[in-house]
Order: C-alpha cells, then structure tokens, then sequence
C-alpha cells in the first residue's frame, strides 16, 4: 500500500501510465508538477485523497497488459522513442490545427472571442515547441545518448552538466502546459457551443488530443528520461572520481 505523504505523483504515473488517468480526473497535474507528492497535490486541488488512493490500489491490482513499461526503458531509447512519436506528432499535426484555429477564430471570433485567443496561444505553442524540440534533438538528447554510451562521447558537455539543459527544458515544458491549460479553460474544457460548425468542432477535438499527447510527452522527459540522465551523469562522476 503507497503512502500518499512520501510517494509523488510522478512515482505512480512511472509506474503505471494508466495512473495518468485518474489524476487528470481529478484536476492534477502528473507531467510538470509531478514532483508533488500525492498528498501535498491532493491538498493543493481540494480532493479527498483517501478516495484518490483507493483508486489506484484498484488500478495497480489489475495487471497493465500491453502498456509499455517506460520506467525500465534505457535512456536512449526512450529518446528515439520520445522523437519518433511524440516529436513527430507535434510536427505533423501542428500545421493543420494551427489553420484550423485561424480559420475558427476569423469565422467565429466576433460572436466567440476566445477563439481568437486560442489561435493566438496554440500560434505560440507551436512556435516554442518547434525551437524546444530542435534543441532536444541537437544538444539535449545526443549528451544522453552519451551517457549512455551510444553515441560519441566527445565534448557531450558544452553545458557543464546535463541538469542545466534539463532545468531549461523543464521550464519550457511548463509554459507549454500553461499555454494549453489556458485554452482549455477558454475552450470550456473542449466543449464547443452548439452553433459551432464542423470545423470549429473537429478543431476541439483537435486541441484535446494535442494536449494529451503533449501530457505524456512531458511525462516521458521530466519523470522518467531526465531523472534517468542525472542519476547516469553522477554514476560517471562518481566512478572517475573514486
């Protein structure tokens, strides 16, 4: 049984991804703020942490078939796996929901004015996401790859250590789930009204599995890649000093 007051949010969703599922039903935050313990989160939200906690025990009872164990993954491949999935969504699907969010907002914005914001914010995520992956893909991810020893190991550190790219990394990460937390607020948590057209509602739909898969993907870094990367880097700082 998990002690709500020690175990993090970020322990359990590590675990167990399906985890992810009930705290986001319950308004938590497992990606950036993931750190929190269960308790002190709970706390933070207003929700009953004995009923959260009974939850998932009955989740971890049932056995997790076909969901891939992440948290036992190597670091490099949960990097090739992070940027030929996640990376790539956001590249492919970027475009198509960026047109879609103009075209809503210059239809729709004089009688629904949020839409106009919502361009605006989902404009900039993809903007800061784009630069945020180029720097993952062409410093970040290749000193891990070294670390791991799968990848050249020369001059991997032009940053000193690899928690400075990491703490960068990890603060762009909020702003990205702040950015998209604001739309849903704005968005009524994806509910189109009802004279909202095709195009304006497939555009929801759109933004709530965009920010779904933004979830894991932040996830994925901030709870189990990056953890994985410092305890690597020290391991190696330990050794050559000893």
């Amino acid at each position: 049984m998990m002690d709500p007051t020690q175990t993090t949010v970020r322990d359990v969703v590590a675990g167990d991804f399906r985890a992810a599922a009930i705290f986001q039903h319950h308004g938590l935050d497992f990606c950036c703020g993931g750190g929190r313990t269960i308790a002190d989160a709970c706390q933070a939200k207003g929700v009953a942490v004995e009923e959260l906690s009974k939850q998932l025990e009955e989740l971890t009872a049932t056995p997790a078939a076909g969901i891939p164990q992440f948290n036992r993954w190597s670091p490099d491949l949960l990097v090739d796996y992070i940027v030929g999935n996640h990376h790539r969504y956001v590249r492919e699907t970027s475009p198509t929901i960026l047109a879609h969010a103009k075209k809503v907002a210059r239809v729709h914005g004089d009688h629904h004015p949020e839409t106009v914001r919502i361009a605006e914010l989902f404009e900039g995520i993809t903007r800061d996401l784009d630069q945020h992956m180029q720097k993952e893909e062409g410093i970040l991810f290749p000193a891990i790859k070294g670390l791991a020893g799968v990848a050249p190991s020369g001059n991997r550190f032009p940053f000193g250590s690899v928690r400075n790219p990491i703490r960068m990394m990890e603060m762009e990460h909020q702003d990205a789930g702040d950015e998209m937390a604001e739309i849903r607020q704005l968005s009524h948590g994806f509910a189109p009204p009802e004279d909202a057209c095709m195009t304006y509602r497939v555009l929801y739909q759109e933004l709530q599995a965009f920010e779904q898969d933004l979830h894991q993907h932040v996830h994925l870094e901030n709870n189990i890649l990056f953890p994985k990367a410092v305890e690597l880097e020290q391991q190696q700082t330990t050794a050559a000093a000893s």
